[in-house]
């Protein structure tokens, strides 16, 4: 038997509606003992949405409401749930939910309906860690991973990864359980292509940097010297006036940040300070906190004043060795162009030399396509929580060891032991293999409502 948890399942604050959701074996009994519906007897149909008020101990009503009960299986946590949606606001539902808790229910710990939904069989674990990205997205892109992620598509595939990993232990095992019965070469035949294939399986699926950037979004710093025109162009990007812009060099102090939407993927964009030498403190602070952003960007756009002739500072900035994939972009074409691509590329070849105006918006089109080349396409089996790739990092290393344990004839037995150990591991990330504290580390970054 289950005990009963509520909690209210939106967000705090005002709003239309606020849900407040109850699970548990005596959650229809709760629910009836608070719940009265203005056209319906009781016992109420199952996944029909009812209007009618919620009641005190004395019968008077609290809120007007609409009310549904959701009877096991066929629920989100496959124990009967109730919702009581009451109007908008903290009163509202801080009264129903202390009704409730007054029949029995007890407040609901963070994540602990989405817990149930997995110790249920609902959901998977990597089905259940979704749940919180789809709610945390912030872009089109990372929606899309989370989504897919929600269906099952990467538990299939790492469903499908545990079960080439049972067909090579169970030759493995056969051989070394009846060794008269099964020789070694025909315990040994299609093990190494068979490793090879899932090694490679799970390194196409890793991938940090993109998986970083579906989440997070690419970091794209503007760096050049003063003047050249970096915060026109942040504000050019964003569509909008967020940065401060004037004739005056060293406008910029600080790092400037802003973001938009480029084919779903966010585009996070950092105006910094001018890149020169300065004996201003306050500017001198802005310049290295610029590098300090440079270091950690995605990708780079480093602006260039073509309108006049290139300075030794600007040669200097053409030559430095970027810590990200850069675009020259030759600025201010509008004023008149002394600068050319060649002349940059006779200096220092770049990938990408670019002659815009980011006063009149000219050339930005394919400033947007080199930052297109450079944002992530989440692949369908990409994994894209760190949680999960740090686990599968660790199964690529056992069966890594087990392919150098062949090539070194080394007992069949021990690289039984190397797969055994990449088999739970790659149990951890679905959670057909998990312990309490992974539960409850997961857990506890849910929202109490979920």
């Amino acid at each position: 038997m289950t005990d009963t948890i509520v909690g209210i399942a939106t967000a705090a604050g005002e709003g239309g509606v606020a849900i407040v959701r109850m699970s548990g074996d005596d959650a229809e009994a709760i629910f009836e003992k608070a719940f009265s519906a203005r056209k319906r007897t009781r016992p109420y149909e199952s996944h029909r949405l009812m209007l009618g008020h919620v009641l005190d101990e004395k019968g008077e009503p609290i809120d007007e409401v609409m009310g549904v009960v959701m009877r096991a299986p066929n629920s989100y946590t496959r124990e009967t749930v109730c919702e009581i949606h009451t109007h908008g606001g903290s009163a509202a539902a801080s009264q129903v939910m202390r009704r409730l808790i007054a029949l029995g229910a007890r407040v609901a710990e963070a994540g602990e309906f989405t817990r149930r939904a997995f110790m249920n069989g609902r959901i998977d674990l990597m089905q259940a860690e979704a749940v919180m990205g789809v709610i945390g997205a912030q872009s089109q892109a990372a929606l899309k991973a989370e989504q897919r992620q929600l269906s099952g598509g990467q538990s299939r595939f790492i469903r499908d990864a545990q079960e080439q990993l049972l067909t090579l232990l169970a030759g493995l095992e056969a051989h070394i359980d009846y060794p008269d019965e099964i020789d070694e070469d025909e315990a040994l035949e299609g093990l190494n292509d068979g490793l090879g294939r899932l090694i490679s399986m799970l390194e196409n699926a890793i991938d940090e940097r993109g998986a970083r950037i579906v989440r997070d979004g690419l970091h794209v710093a503007l760096c050049g010297r003063p003047n050249a025109g970096k915060s026109t162009l942040f504000n050019a990007l964003l569509g909008e006036d967020r940065a401060i812009v004037t004739d005056i060099p060293g406008t910029t102090r600080d790092v400037l940040e802003g973001s938009f939407s480029l084919d779903g993927v966010r585009v996070i964009l950092q105006d910094t300070a001018g890149l020169r030498e300065s004996g201003d403190a306050v500017e001198q602070i802005g310049v290295e906190r610029a590098r300090a952003a440079l270091d950690k960007a995605d990708a780079a756009l480093l602006l260039v004043d073509a309108s006049t002739d290139l300075s030794d500072e600007e040669q200097a900035l053409v030559r430095m060795d970027m810590p990200c994939p850069c675009a020259v972009l030759l600025n201010k074409e509008d004023a008149g162009e002394r600068v050319s691509v060649a002349q940059v590329n006779a200096i220092a070849p770049h990938e990408t030399v670019l002659s815009i105006s980011a006063k009149d918006g000219a050339g930005l089109s394919a400033v947007l396509d080199f930052l297109r080349r450079h944002a992530a396409r989440p692949h369908e089996l990409m994994l894209t929580h760190e949680r999960h790739m740090s686990v599968a990092r660790q199964a690529l290393e056992r069966l890594h060891q087990a392919q150098r344990g062949l090539a070194y004839d080394q007992p069949l037995d021990l690289c039984a032991v190397d797969l055994h150990e990449a088999l739970y591991l790659l149990g951890r990330i679905t959670g057909d293999s998990v312990d309490e504290q992974l539960l409850d580390d997961i857990f506890s970054r849910f929202c109490v409502g979920k």
